[in-house]
């Protein structure tokens, strides 16, 4: 193969050169995606349905760019710092194909070799540049730009479920989006990635989207689309692969209050679980505590039999030092309780005589601009939540925290006289 063959391959078929590494599902849309990303001279922003290929797109195009333009200085940002090492591994490992040092020894007639190889950073020996920055440096978008400047800057994901779930969050990646405007070089380009999450995030602040919804990919079959249908709220589906905001004049709660420290729930009196035992229901498990009239929470959730998650459950529990597990005996005529105890843990159980609508109105609606979610709380927990309406079919998550607060209810702390739920 002649240098020019080699460069008009890589140039024009990006994805027969996927295909070459494996990415054998990538289509010729996908070719239209990484050949945008890699050579168009715009800002632009691409929304992909979920498992649409785009984040396999967009590591071949940054392969390419250090390949076909090695003077060219490239920022790759994700979420957090964790999401970027994966990203930058997988640039490294198609820079190292055989196929791949094939085309570059065609081209350049070396081999290609790192100067700079870290879980953050790539340069090679295919740059001529002398300032000494890496050809593909990922950060995450807690991490300083201050006086930084790229001639590439991509963003994948950067918007993502906590932007659903929490208006902090949506205001932070709108703060750190405008400064992505301000290090770019003169002449060069920001080209976005992802799936929108809410109607006021930051992909307001980006060029108008190319939309590719599940529709226009094609790439589920019907039945597919079904079940993922089944899988997920409608709200949840409208954003993963329809690529749209559903506003429902049912929602209850509106942007949830996150980012408390987890030490807020430690030394809590109790531990609350709502027990999944099949079917498509979870298991979530809510730590409460209250505070100075605000209610910190830690709440998790698992897809899962709660017998599956117990022993998280109970590690969680011991972490954080809290007092008592409690759970209702109406389905399981008090076996959680006694597997608990079983284990060496202390554990109390009610039954439940209360709609748990009514239940989540009267309790976690009159005190939703109370609650506050501590860090490490999971995003699903909290979504689920903010989707409760009184036809939703998944109630866990807001029954298990309602709970909570009906316990700790008038109570002026947390740790103040102990009352049973059966009241």
């Amino acid at each position: 193969m002649t240098r020019q063959d080699a460069v008009s391959f890589l140039r024009h078929f990006p994805v027969k050169f996927g295909h070459l590494l494996g990415f054998n599902k990538l289509t010729d849309f996908h070719n239209e995606w990484i050949t945008e990303m890699a050579f168009g001279t715009e800002d632009h922003t691409l929304q992909g349905h979920r498992n649409s290929y785009k984040t396999t797109c967009l590591s071949i195009a940054l392969a390419i760019i250090i390949i076909l333009l090695p003077n060219k200085r490239i920022l790759f940002m994700r979420k957090t710092d964790d999401d970027v090492k994966e990203i930058i591994k997988q640039v490294k490992n198609i820079l190292l194909n055989p196929k791949t040092q094939y085309l570059i020894l065609c081209i350049y007639g070396i081999k290609i070799k790192f100067t700079v190889d870290n879980a953050t950073e790539l340069s090679t020996n295919l740059t001529t540049d002398i300032k000494g920055t890496s050809q593909l440096t990922g950060i995450g978008i807690g991490s300083s730009m201050t006086g930084k400047h790229y001639d590439y800057i991509f963003t994948d994901d950067i918007v993502n479920i906590k932007d659903r779930t929490s208006r902090a969050e949506r205001e932070r990646t709108k703060t750190v989006y405008q400064e992505l405007i301000n290090i770019k070089n003169q002449g060069g380009k920001i080209h976005n990635t992802g799936t929108p999450w809410h109607e006021d995030d930051a992909f307001q602040l980006m060029p108008k989207a190319e939309k590719w919804d599940w529709k226009r990919t094609n790439i589920f079959s019907k039945a597919e689309i079904e079940k993922k249908k089944e899988e997920m709220s409608p709200s949840l589906f409208a954003a993963n692969y329809e690529l749209k905001h559903i506003a429902s004049e049912d929602v209850i709660f509106k942007d949830a209050q996150t980012g408390g420290e987890i030490e807020k729930v430690v030394n809590a009196m109790y531990g609350h679980i709502d027990a999944a035992y099949g079917g498509e229901d979870s298991t979530a498990f809510t730590i409460c505590k209250k505070q100075e009239g605000k209610y910190y929470v830690y709440g998790r959730l698992w897809q899962k039999h709660v017998d599956d998650c117990l022993s998280e459950i109970i590690e969680e529990k011991q972490r954080l030092l809290v007092t008592t597990l409690i759970c209702e005996e109406n389905g399981d005529k008090g076996y959680l309780k006694k597997e608990i105890i079983k284990r060496g843990e202390k554990a109390s159980s009610y039954w439940e005589s209360t709609n748990k609508y009514i239940k989540i109105v009267t309790y976690l609606k009159a005190e939703w601009k109370n609650v506050i979610f501590v860090d490490g709380t999971d995003p699903e927990y909290i979504d689920m939540i903010l989707n409760y309406n009184e036809y939703a079919e998944h109630d866990d998550a807001p029954d298990s925290l309602a709970s909570m607060i009906r316990k700790l209810w008038g109570k002026k702390e947390e740790n103040d006289s102990v009352s049973f739920f059966g009241y």
